[in-house]
């Protein structure tokens, strides 16, 4: 979603999410919210995000041999069996890509601000995005899987490297959720678990 709106409307959605912030926390007064302003505000259209944030483009994919933070930012066990499991896909005709990876806080806070413009509430956003470090996009563990074809075999085989789907309506969000050779767990609802 890339839409530009005017800048009154970002102060006033500014505004009600630092309102929804307090709320939230409990907390009264700037000194508390200071670095969650700072991370809502800090991102107001995509087009401010950078490689630096972990940001691939809509449409894009990232080789498991990148070296942008998207890929060179994830949890080291996984991008280890993530590798692996590229390729034994590879000597089966499939290749294995990434739409997302590692991901900063801020890009997180902004996905979440995304989906609360399109769901219309946090607590239905929250199904599909979750906020900034709680994702384990943020941490590095987890990423989304770019094509079908590698959806399939990660959900069929992927468990060979401890790689599982984390949540049922997320066919591409995938985590090293078990030892090597384990069984998945049963993937989650969605985000609220």
């Amino acid at each position: 979603m890339h839409t530009r709106r005017r800048p009154l409307l970002h102060l006033a959605l500014t505004l009600s999410a630092l309102a929804t912030l307090a709320a939230l926390s409990g907390c009264s007064g700037a000194a508390a919210l200071a670095p969650p302003v700072q991370n809502a505000a800090a991102v107001t259209d995509a087009a401010q995000l950078t490689d630096a944030d972990g940001y691939i483009p809509d449409g894009s994919a990232l080789t498991l041999d990148s070296d942008l933070p998207a890929v060179r930012r994830l949890d080291p066990a996984l991008l280890d069996a993530l590798r692996e499991a590229a390729a034994a896909a590879s000597d089966r005709g499939t290749a294995i890509t990434i739409a997302d990876g590692w991901r900063s806080e801020r890009y997180q806070e902004y996905l979440f601000a995304q989906a609360v413009r399109e769901y219309g509430s946090e607590e239905e956003a929250s199904r599909w995005v979750k906020r900034g470090a709680d994702s384990e996009h943020v941490s590095g563990k987890a990423v989304d899987i770019r094509t079908a074809d590698a959806m399939d075999f990660l959900n069929r085989f992927g468990s060979e490297w401890g790689l599982c789907q984390t949540y049922a309506n997320e066919a591409w969000h995938f985590e090293r959720s078990t030892e090597p050779g384990g069984a998945c767990p049963a993937p989650l609802a969605d985000g609220r678990g």
